[in-house]
């Protein structure tokens, strides 16, 4: 996994512009069943992948974190709200709250767990975004996200296989 994770952002960046006309043209032609299939995809993928051994979207992005997040991770914490903000929080510069810090200051580095897992950020629980619905929605999210995440680069070319374009 860490040579993988080594090579993950050249790789994606070899596939970036083959991935990017791919998302074009099924953006164009976009088969129905597109929700069905990214989902199988992302089963088949997290059945053999175990984020405890990558970890690396908690260690070199930060998740968006909305008003919910911030009300029930304060509250878990027993901080008020404005203390967690002032203490782990930023604006990011389209004005959403994102971690001042990467590594994930939640984060344990040892093994790669998640100190706040059972009250984590909405976008942390549907990370990396694979089996969500209207797919074709985030496609520019996941390109990015292909740099990042394993499990999203080895989706995003079965995709490619499983439904090619013309």
């Amino acid at each position: 996994m860490e040579q993988f994770l080594k090579e993950l952002p050249n790789l994606a960046k070899e596939k970036y512009d083959e991935s990017k006309k791919y998302f074009a043209k099924l953006k164009k032609r976009t088969p129905k069943n597109l929700d069905l299939v990214m989902q199988d995809l992302h089963d088949e993928e997290f059945e053999k992948t175990d984020c405890l051994t990558c970890g690396n979207c908690c260690k070199t992005t930060s998740p968006i974190f909305t008003e919910k997040d911030i009300e029930r991770i304060s509250k878990h914490l027993k901080m008020k709200v404005v203390n967690f903000i002032s203490q782990y929080l930023e604006r990011d510069s389209d004005d959403f709250y994102v971690l001042k810090t990467a590594p994930c200051s939640f984060l344990d580095l040892k093994d790669n767990t998640c100190f706040i897992y059972n009250v984590r950020p909405k976008a942390c629980s549907e990370y990396p975004h694979t089996n969500r619905r209207k797919f074709i929605q985030i496609t520019n999210l996941t390109l990015k996200n292909t740099e990042i995440c394993p499990a999203t680069y080895n989706i995003v070319e079965a995709l490619k296989k499983k439904l090619p374009v013309k």
